[in-house]
Protein backbone atom coordinates (compact mmCIF):
# COMPACT_ATOMS: atom_id res chain seq x y z
CA UNK A 1 0.00 0.00 0.00
CA UNK A 2 1.45 3.43 -1.19
CA UNK A 3 0.72 6.92 0.79
CA UNK A 4 -2.00 8.45 -1.20
CA UNK A 5 -1.87 12.01 -0.54
CA UNK A 6 -4.36 15.01 -1.45
CA UNK A 7 -4.24 17.88 -2.51
CA UNK A 8 -7.59 20.29 -3.21
CA UNK A 9 -8.21 24.04 -3.67
CA UNK A 10 -11.75 23.67 -3.66
CA UNK A 11 -11.92 24.10 -7.70
CA UNK A 12 -9.71 21.20 -8.06
CA UNK A 13 -7.26 18.84 -6.72
CA UNK A 14 -5.57 15.74 -7.02
CA UNK A 15 -4.90 12.23 -5.59
CA UNK A 16 -1.13 11.27 -6.18
CA UNK A 17 2.41 9.66 -4.90
CA UNK A 18 5.34 10.82 -4.49
CA UNK A 19 8.97 9.28 -3.98
CA UNK A 20 12.04 10.87 -4.05
CA UNK A 21 10.67 14.19 -4.28
CA UNK A 22 9.31 12.89 -8.07
CA UNK A 23 5.02 12.53 -7.98
CA UNK A 24 4.96 9.19 -9.41
CA UNK A 25 1.34 8.62 -9.75
CA UNK A 26 -1.90 11.38 -9.69
CA UNK A 27 -5.29 11.31 -10.33
CA UNK A 28 -7.27 14.64 -10.42
CA UNK A 29 -10.14 16.00 -10.42
CA UNK A 30 -12.39 19.15 -10.80
CA UNK A 31 -15.58 20.30 -8.92
CA UNK A 32 -18.62 20.46 -9.65
CA UNK A 33 -20.02 22.90 -7.39
CA UNK A 34 -20.32 21.81 -4.11
CA UNK A 35 -22.21 18.28 -4.95
CA UNK A 36 -19.56 16.36 -6.90
CA UNK A 37 -16.35 16.07 -8.24
CA UNK A 38 -15.43 14.99 -12.02
CA UNK A 39 -12.60 12.66 -12.19
CA UNK A 40 -10.37 13.80 -15.41
CA UNK A 41 -6.95 12.08 -15.80
CA UNK A 42 -5.31 9.28 -14.05
CA UNK A 43 -1.27 8.57 -14.83
CA UNK A 44 1.12 6.18 -13.40
CA UNK A 45 4.78 6.50 -13.75
CA UNK A 46 6.00 3.12 -15.90
CA UNK A 47 7.88 1.52 -12.98
CA UNK A 48 4.43 1.71 -10.96
CA UNK A 49 2.35 -0.10 -13.85
CA UNK A 50 0.54 -3.37 -12.49
CA UNK A 51 0.93 -2.33 -8.66
CA UNK A 52 -2.40 -1.29 -8.13
CA UNK A 53 -2.02 2.44 -7.36
CA UNK A 54 -4.37 3.52 -9.73
CA UNK A 55 -7.15 1.16 -7.95
CA UNK A 56 -6.35 2.99 -4.58
CA UNK A 57 -6.14 6.08 -5.59
CA UNK A 58 -9.83 5.74 -6.74
CA UNK A 59 -10.51 3.81 -3.67
CA UNK A 60 -9.12 7.13 -2.34
CA UNK A 61 -11.35 9.19 -3.82
CA UNK A 62 -14.68 6.87 -3.18
CA UNK A 63 -13.64 7.16 0.52
CA UNK A 64 -13.46 10.98 -0.30
CA UNK A 65 -16.68 11.75 -1.62
CA UNK A 66 -18.66 9.14 0.70
CA UNK A 67 -17.08 11.42 3.81
CA UNK A 68 -17.88 14.85 2.66
CA UNK A 69 -21.35 13.27 0.96
CA UNK A 70 -21.12 14.24 -2.95
CA UNK A 71 -20.81 11.85 -5.71
CA UNK A 72 -18.00 11.38 -8.66
CA UNK A 73 -18.01 11.07 -12.50
CA UNK A 74 -15.62 9.15 -13.58
CA UNK A 75 -14.42 10.75 -16.73
CA UNK A 76 -11.46 9.40 -17.23
CA UNK A 77 -11.10 6.11 -19.23
CA UNK A 78 -9.19 4.25 -16.12
CA UNK A 79 -11.20 5.58 -13.21
CA UNK A 80 -14.37 4.57 -15.07
CA UNK A 81 -12.80 0.63 -15.68
CA UNK A 82 -12.18 0.49 -12.50
CA UNK A 83 -15.94 1.92 -11.28
CA UNK A 84 -17.15 -0.49 -13.75
CA UNK A 85 -15.27 -3.53 -12.18
CA UNK A 86 -15.89 -2.70 -8.60
CA UNK A 87 -19.86 -2.83 -8.64
CA UNK A 88 -19.26 -1.48 -4.58
CA UNK A 89 -17.73 1.89 -5.89
CA UNK A 90 -21.53 2.66 -7.55
CA UNK A 91 -23.64 4.64 -4.72
CA UNK A 92 -20.95 7.86 -5.34
CA UNK A 93 -21.38 7.75 -9.27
Amino acid sequence: MMDIQQNDDGKKGMFYVEQDNKTVAEMTYTWIGSVGIIIGHTEIDDTLAGKGIGEEMVSKAVYFARKKGIKIIPYCKFAKAVFDKVKEFNDVL
